[in-house]
């Protein structure tokens, strides 16, 4: 049962997690299923084909398998096959305990967000939500507030974005013993969220206000890894308000492995006519093995523009 438990939190983390304030990705556990691990490498290898027949040979010896169920439906996801990969994540969700419930759900939610459906989304990450709430883990209950935002952003729809960024926000200060580091992490997400969101209505003035912000709260050094996330800020901002040569300067010292960061870049190539580079960033944004926001909208978008 540990061993069970171990891997479905494993594959909740791998797959899903990305709830940080801009295009991070939470660190996964340091062990991980070796078919996972084999099946990432041949997504990255543009075999996701071959990944998706490892995740089956797996579930012909294992068919209950939460995280076996979750990886063939992640990679389903992305292929463009987001009707076959529930079914997937439908049968993972039957798990004999509520973590693996929950990562099964998690990852359901992350299939509606390949198709930039905010309001499917947000059903499933509800469920996780209200999860963690009954265990009182205010911090994570403001993650998933915080996912689902990002991918209502993502889709477009930025008044469900602000409500959940807001609602993550709130429900992260209820952390019990909140330290002013915890504050400030808080605090600048907000900022960051409101930024985004400021530069998606074109209102650039009140970007750039956030943007400065959020600043100001990594300027006070309560939480020093959270500043490489300020230049993937200002470049998102920039491109967004349609300056695509300081969004390149700005994308470029953001986290290159970043799958959106490399779809953002690809495109503020194509909007600078820079075709070449645009195609090289969105073959990279494509090849991504992740099953989280970034990836559910810059994997989509890329294959279209190499189509």
């Amino acid at each position: 049962m540990k061993t069970f438990v171990a891997a479905t939190i494993c594959i909740l983390f791998l797959f899903c997690a990305s709830v940080m304030p801009l295009f991070a990705q939470m660190p996964g556990p340091q062990q991980q299923p070796e078919f996972i691990k084999q099946g990432q490498q041949l997504i990255r290898d543009g075999k996701p084909e071959e990944a998706l027949a490892l995740y089956r040979q797996t579930l012909k010896e294992t068919p209950n398998s939460t995280p076996a169920n979750i990886a063939a439906g992640s990679v389903l996801d992305s292929m463009g096959k987001g009707e076959e990969a529930r079914k997937y994540f439908a049968i993972a969700m039957l798990a004999d305990t509520p973590e693996g419930k929950t990562a099964a759900k998690r990852a359901m939610a992350m299939s509606y967000a390949f198709e930039g459906n905010c309001g499917k989304t947000i059903e499933y990450e509800q469920q996780v939500f209200d999860f963690y709430g009954g265990a009182k883990n205010f911090s994570q209950q403001g993650e998933i507030a915080d996912e689902a935002a990002r991918v209502c952003l993502d889709s477009g729809d930025l008044d469900a974005a602000s409500k959940w960024y807001n609602i993550g926000h709130d429900t992260g200060l209820k952390e019990p013993d909140l330290k002013p580091a915890r504050k400030d992490l808080w605090d600048f997400r907000l900022e960051n969220a409101a930024a985004r969101i400021a530069a998606h209505r074109g209102d650039k003035m009140a970007a750039r206000q956030h943007v400065a912000a959020a600043k100001a709260i990594l300027d006070k050094g309560t939480n020093p890894e959270q500043a490489p996330f300020l230049p993937a800020l200002q470049g998102y901002v920039a491109f967004y308000t349609g300056d695509y040569k300081s969004a390149l300067e700005d994308l470029s010292k953001a986290n290159q492995n970043d799958s959106f960061i490399q779809c953002l870049i690809a495109q503020s190539y194509e909007k600078s006519g820079e075709k070449e580079k645009a195609m090289e960033y969105y073959r990279k944004a494509a090849s991504s093995p992740s099953h989280n926001p970034a990836a559910a909208y810059a994997v989509p978008f890329a294959k279209k523009k190499l189509q």
